[in-house]
This record gives C-alpha cells, structure tokens and sequence, in this order.
C-alpha cells in the first residue's frame, strides 16, 4: 500500500512540472478610499475651514513659531496637506510677495514635472484662490493658495511620506483633490 502511495506521489509530481512559465500582469494595490465628509477646524486661528475627517489637524512641526500652520495629516494614506497662513502687513509682508514665493515654490518642481496646469477661482466667500496641479514624478501635486489679497494669505500643498510611483497614488491624490477643493471654498477669514 505504501509503495503504491509514493507510486502515486511520484506521478503526479513529474505530471506536474511544466516549463512554460506565464508572467502575471501588472497590479496595483487596492485602495479603498471612504466617501468624503468633513468638520469645521476648531477656533483659535485667523481663518475657519472645514477639513477632512480622515484627516488629523496637526501643528506644524518644521515652523513652530508660526502658530497659524498647520498639516492636515491623513494617516491612513501617508499624506500631508501643509498649510501656511501669513497676515498681509504692508511692506513688511506684502501680497506680491506672497503670491511670487507661491509661484516659486510650485515652478521649483518644473525639473521633474511633466506638466503644470494652473487655474484662478473665486471661492464663495469672494476669495481669490489660484490652485495649480503638477503631473509627473513630482513631491506635490497639487498646491493652492487662497487670499483676500489685502489682510490675509492660506496657502496649502499636498505631500507623501512614500516613494510610490504617483500612478499607484492616482486614486488618493484624486480624493485628498477633492478635499482641498471643498478646504478652499470653506476658507473664511476672522477679518
């Protein structure tokens, strides 16, 4: 009986090989994203917005003299949505400025950018909100900023902790998009 068994073992074993060999296709991780929702940020600072729930409010660690910027930390993602707020202050700190470091910032990514498309809204408190979106392997692809152009300056821009490909984040760049859109329409400053 035993030798029948390892008979049988042996027979299917040598059945078994096969040298073709067939590559799998290419996939990606799934990513199951939740459906938007969020709150309004907690009193205390110069502007009110509502954020993403699936986001936590954290200070901002790189600038802790600067007690209005904040990150909108999404845990579950890896990502950052950076927020920087200046009070608009004559010639100490004018809106030119402001908006030319924006713009600074969001060029210095043209090396490794493909493309950079840049749009100018009107939010509606009556806010002038300028957002540009940068495709390629790039460690933002989307950045905004949102002023009254007289007291006050939000500027935001999203990051990730990772080294992923940005078409693997296609889906979570797309939803954290939608946030900060919803983030740039809530924008309303104190004064």
């Amino acid at each position: 009986m035993r030798k029948h068994l390892w008979i049988g073992i042996l027979i299917v074993g040598i059945a078994g090989c096969d040298d073709t060999y067939l590559p799998k296709p290419p996939g990606y991780n799934r990513i199951d994203l939740p459906v938007h929702s969020f709150e309004k940020l907690s009193e205390g600072y110069p502007y009110q917005i509502d954020y993403s729930t699936y986001s936590i409010v954290e200070a901002d660690s790189f600038n802790i003299d600067e007690e209005a910027w904040v990150n909108l930390n999404y845990v579950d993602f890896g990502a950052k949505v950076h927020l920087t707020y200046k009070r608009i202050d004559g010639d100490k700190v004018n809106f030119k400025k402001l908006s030319n470091d924006a713009f600074q910032l969001t060029s210095q990514h043209q090396v490794k950018a493909y493309g950079i498309e840049e749009a100018v809204l009107i939010t509606p408190e009556g806010y002038t909100g300028v957002v540009a979106e940068l495709t390629g392997e790039v460690p933002t692809q989307f950045q905004f900023f949102v002023t009254d152009s007289t007291k006050n300056f939000l500027r935001g821009a999203l990051y990730f902790n990772t080294a992923m490909k940005n078409d693997s984040l296609a889906p979570v760049i797309e939803f954290i998009k939608v946030d900060m859109a919803h983030l740039m329409n809530s924008v309303k400053f104190e004064d």
